[in-house]
């Protein structure tokens, strides 16, 4: 049976070890990190999302500015408000919370965040710095999976790695991370040919396509490591990933469940990247 990977035992762990260092940074700039999200709308999934992070930025000792904007808003607005936030000494790192209304250019608002701020690693410096190795603030949610399997000890460095979903959020930045830690990775998605041949010899699969179930216990390498990404919500209401937890468990030798998992990491993982570009103002 496999042993649960605790997300949030270790996100605790992690906004603990960010405390530290965001007193220690008050105590030397005289200033707190500053965290400032961006929501327009009234979207009862992103409205949870934010007043969970501004929990978690209290718990953290670091300072959140909300931006609260109209469900009609134009992309105009959204760019004005980004600007400002540019522009203020006082904030480190900015987040505009996804998904925006359907009128509002999305890309173009992620543009125009300043790369030092984008504390989401979305901006597309960021992402090309990324993929050369350099970049200072990553995505949150791959960070945070990565994150996961260095405190459990799992081997990363001449492991094979499947990595089920190709989004740019998610799927493709984690198969950059895992490369740069020496593991070969595998790039698989919803339309992938046999994708029980790709899983039957990964030492560590991550799943991240939005189906739930498409990963049974019997298509996995017995003592692998599987990474669930996924949040599906079922009819009955229920919370579920990608991965059918409870075949897997049965054969993996590790293993994040739904909910509780990946997760509580990407709010972690966000706070240790505000703690980054604050840190990055004052080197």
């Amino acid at each position: 049976m496999a042993e649960i990977i605790d997300g949030k035992k270790v996100a605790a762990d992690i906004r603990s070890e960010v405390k530290r260092e965001a007193e220690d940074f008050l105590e030397h700039n005289g200033i707190r990190p500053c965290l400032a999200v961006i929501m327009a709308g009234n979207d009862p999934a992103s409205a949870i999302y934010v007043r969970n992070k501004q929990k978690a930025c209290a718990a953290a000792g670091i300072e959140s500015r909300s931006v609260l904007l109209d469900g009609d808003v134009s992309t105009e607005t959204v760019l004005l408000e980004v600007e400002k936030l540019n522009r203020d000494a006082e904030v480190h790192g900015i987040l505009v919370q996804l998904p925006l209304p359907r009128q509002v250019d999305a890309e173009k608002v992620i543009r125009a965040i300043d790369p030092a701020k984008d504390v989401d690693g979305f901006s597309p410096v960021n992402q090309g710095e990324m993929f050369r190795g350099h970049a200072l603030l990553e995505p949150c949610t791959p960070k945070g999976c990565i994150e996961l399997m260095k405190r459990y000890g799992i081997a990363l460095k001449g492991a094979r790695a499947v990595v089920v979903g190709r989004s740019n959020l998610v799927g493709k930045p984690l198969a950059v991370m895992l490369t740069r830690e020496d593991a070969t990775v595998s790039l698989c998605h919803s339309k992938t040919g046999d994708l029980s041949a790709y899983l039957a010899n990964a030492d560590i699969v991550v799943a991240a396509v939005g189906k739930p179930g498409i990963i049974r216990g019997e298509m996995l390498k017995p003592g692998c490591c599987v990474i669930d990404v996924g949040i599906n919500r079922l009819e009955d209401g229920k919370i579920v990933g990608d991965v059918e937890f409870e075949s897997a468990a049965k054969v993996a030798g590790f293993i994040t469940p739904v909910p509780g998992g990946v997760g509580p990491m990407t709010i972690a993982m966000l706070l240790k990247n505000t703690m980054a570009a604050a840190r990055s103002r004052y080197a």
